[in-house]
């Protein structure tokens, strides 16, 4: 059988604040599959953030093993790290982190400037990008330019460009209203669905969980329970979907 896309195995973390030693994570195990879509939920201070850390190659674990893609990314030094961002890893955040005198096509290309190779064609992938998330036509428009969806639509687009084998989203409706959450979820059901993109999706409401396929959840630097969604019964209350474009990667 082929490799976990992650495998984490008995990772740990710890801060010093002072004198005080404070155990973020605590021998955590686990891993995902190609092709899935998780969800990770707990309440502030219970881990999850520090894991998607650890997940995004943001920081180093105390203890423990990472494997990426069978990689063990714990040892590799701050350049390798990069490179894995760069090649292997899409972010998605909360408050869409898009820089506001740049265009839309300028925000999502910035991925392909940190490449180890020449990328003539950056504006055909950029824009096949926000295509594929139904913003043709916006490609000059500022941040300012564009609703909240719009913005995390173009943040998703960039996490997108380079192709990555995961995507990492960090409370990604927090600032939408509901219309625009089920929109932007709608896009990434159907990039885990038809494309086979893996999702791994920090989230505090049980709501936007359900549209994953598996729950992780965490507490006091531990998962307590880790189960899949059950979606006959799950989805029944979640807004419907109504997303016009199917989503394509660029080529």
């Amino acid at each position: 059988m082929p490799a976990p896309l992650i495998d984490v195995r008995n990772l740990t973390k710890t801060y010093k604040l002072g004198d005080i030693t404070v155990n973020a994570l605590q021998g955590v195990t686990v891993t995902v599959e190609r092709g899935t879509f998780v969800a990770v939920m707990g309440q502030s201070g219970s881990g999850k953030s520090t894991f998607m850390n650890l997940l995004g190659c943001l920081d180093r674990p105390t203890a423990g093993r990472y494997l990426l893609a069978g990689i063990p990314v714990e040892g590799l030094d701050r350049d390798q790290l990069a490179e894995i961002r760069n090649q292997k890893i899409g972010f998605i955040f909360q408050n869409f982190n898009l820089l506001p005198r740049m265009s839309a096509l300028e925000n999502v290309e910035l991925p392909l400037l940190y490449k180890n190779e020449d990328t003539p064609d950056s504006d055909v992938l950029g824009m096949r990008a926000l295509a594929s998330v139904g913003l043709t036509g916006r490609e000059r428009n500022l941040p300012t330019q564009l609703s909240g969806g719009q913005q995390q639509r173009v943040a998703i687009a960039r996490a997108l460009v380079n192709r990555p084998e995961i995507l990492l989203a960090d409370e990604p409706t927090g600032a939408l209203d509901s219309h625009n959450s089920a929109e932007i979820l709608g896009i990434f059901q159907q990039l885990n669905r038809t494309q086979g993109i893996t999702i791994v999706m920090v989230t505090h409401s049980d709501e936007i969980a359900a549209y994953a396929d598996r729950i992780i959840g965490f507490r006091d630097g531990r998962i307590v329970s880790d189960a899949p969604v059950a979606h006959a019964e799950s989805l029944s209350s979640v807004p419907p979907i109504a997303i016009s474009t199917t989503v394509e990667l660029p080529l």
